[in-house]
């Protein structure tokens, strides 16, 4: 018999619920949910919004006023070390809590196993790992940066139902329909950061920001990343011009002042094989800037250079109901594909109608 009751549960998806709604704001920290039951009866509840605001729990505990004896249902255990904001283990004994049920440890080494035992010593009964899974899924950007010290990858590629990204001239615009492009501002509503390479940014000159203001950003734009090897973004670029911070990665910076006196900050780095920045180097350092989620808006040199390094975590593609034809490109450049046995299998984790386009979702098979 599981030690989880149906109420447990049913409480505990109520807080994974309330910490989505950090989707759009909470990063570069974990989005978490608290509920606090008394008797049977919810007494309080929060979520964490954004970073240096109050954590979940404490959110919660204001709400209930009065929380002894309760028990604490929380998605990801509580920290228990001073960083922007007290600790919350801290807040949950004080309060006098009778137990606490949580989703997940959190691996973050400061926390990681002391939050519960301080609960433990502190003779609040502690539960783990109801709904894990749903908690780890939510919070995969934060678990990719602190177990494997970079981002979640999620690659978005818009195409024609014949597999094309643009013509062969480079025209691209518009291959999918308005709903689609709606969408990719939510996938980068939820980013920390937006990556393309400079080819679509000589090409289409985007803006890589949200614009849509139910996301509730603001100012706070995820970061623009841009790949160029030898620093040909142009002065004029619109992406210079936007709130939000442009980081610009090359592999010579012989003339990085012109664009550091435009706003952008450029880093170098090494060089793979190819002479182009090694993107293994920039995702690391993405990963050191706390960047959790990264969208990947490229062409298919890039997109292609992301599968044969296996360094897409998930694939997000758009797919158009119209035929394109002979005199196009494809959705990825793979010069090292050269036999069947060579081709990406794929899991589909998702299908779904986006005004007249199909949205697949996928990740790398093993």
């Amino acid at each position: 018999m599981s030690e989880f009751s149906a109420s447990d549960s049913a409480h505990m998806a109520q807080a994974l619920k309330l910490a989505a709604h950090g989707r759009y704001t909470a990063h570069p920290n974990p989005m978490v949910g608290c509920v606090l039951v008394r008797d049977g009866k919810v007494i309080g509840e929060g979520w964490h919004e954004r970073a240096g605001d109050p954590h979940a729990e404490i959110n919660a505990l204001r709400d209930a006023s009065n929380a002894k004896q309760a028990i604490a249902y929380v998605t990801l255990e509580p920290c228990v070390h001073h960083g922007k904001t007290p600790p919350c283990v801290d807040a949950l004994i004080d309060a006098e809590i009778a137990e606490l049920v949580c989703a997940m440890s959190d691996p973050f080494d400061a926390v990681s196993g002391r939050g519960v035992a301080a609960l433990e010593a502190a003779g609040i009964s502690v539960r783990g790992g109801l709904m894990r899974t749903e908690a780890e899924t939510l919070n995969r950007g934060y678990l990719s940066r602190i177990q494997r010290g970079r981002p979640f990858v999620r690659l978005k590629i818009a195409a024609s139902i014949d597999g094309a990204v643009a013509m062969r001239n480079g025209e691209s615009q518009w291959i999918t329909g308005r709903e689609s492009r709606a969408d990719v501002q939510r996938l980068r509503a939820e980013s920390g950061a937006v990556l393309s390479g400079i080819g679509t940014v000589l090409a289409d000159d985007p803006a890589l920001t949200v614009r849509d203001a139910e996301y509730g950003l603001g100012e706070q734009q995820p970061l623009r990343a841009i790949l160029d090897s030898n620093l040909q973004l142009p002065l004029s670029s619109s992406m210079l011009r936007l709130a939000g911070k442009t980081l610009v990665y090359c592999s010579n910076d012989e003339n990085r002042g012109a664009l550091e006196d435009a706003g952008a900050e450029v880093v170098k780095l090494a060089s793979d094989e190819a002479g182009h920045v090694d993107i293994g180097a920039v995702l690391d350092d993405l990963g050191r800037r706390d960047i959790n989620d990264l969208l990947v808006e490229a062409g298919p040199a890039l997109a292609g250079s992301l599968l044969m390094a296996k360094l897409a975590d998930e694939l997000v593609i758009y797919q158009a109901p119209h035929i394109m034809g002979s005199e196009t490109q494809t959705m990825f450049t793979t010069p090292r594909w050269t036999e069947l046995a060579n081709r990406q299998a794929l899991v589909i984790t998702d299908t779904s109608l986006v005004g007249s386009d199909t949205r697949i979702t996928a990740r790398l098979a093993d």
